[in-house]
């Protein structure tokens, strides 16, 4: 971004990137975790899950890619050591279920993700309003996206 987009942004800039990053690091969290049930889910339906989950992987990598643009746009670095990011991702630790084919655990444990991810995004998107219109519409973007694949998860809890 230019020195005018930066002048536009109505925004504490510091503060802009640290949310930045922290939504960076919270994707990559998700896509190795996704990426990680995918390889070891078990059970009757294991090739269906087993895509489900590999296409969430790619969703949220598509997402840590789109915010480490915008974070580059602003002049910053997203953040590059894997200990930073699972420090910035702020969702704790995750476990799995025990049983591989418990796939009612493994969605669970996504759509708390999917949730924490909306509300990241809503917050964001509050903020912005009005004050940087390019990280507006991108919290905006993937709020929106965070928010079907929570209804996804739920659906597949129903059955």
């Amino acid at each position: 971004m230019g020195q005018k987009g930066r002048e536009i942004a109505k925004l504490d800039h510091k503060w802009l990137l640290n949310e930045l990053n922290k939504a960076y690091a919270f994707e990559w969290v998700v896509h190795y975790y996704a990426a990680l049930a995918s390889d070891i889910v078990s059970g009757l339906r294991t090739p269906v899950y087993a895509e489900i989950f590999k296409k969430a992987a790619e969703g949220e990598l598509g997402h840590a890619g789109r915010i480490a643009k915008r974070i580059a746009e602003l002049g910053g670095e997203p953040c590059a050591s894997m200990a930073e990011i699972e420090k910035l991702a702020g969702f704790g630790k995750v476990g799995f279920p025990k049983n591989r084919s418990d796939i009612k655990g493994f969605i669970e444990i996504f759509l708390k993700m999917e949730r924490h991810a909306i509300e990241l995004y809503n917050n964001l998107s509050n903020k912005t309003h009005g004050k940087d219109l390019v990280t507006h519409e991108l919290a905006e973007d993937l709020l929106a996206e965070e928010v079907a694949e929570e209804e996804e998860y739920e659906n597949l809890l129903k059955g």
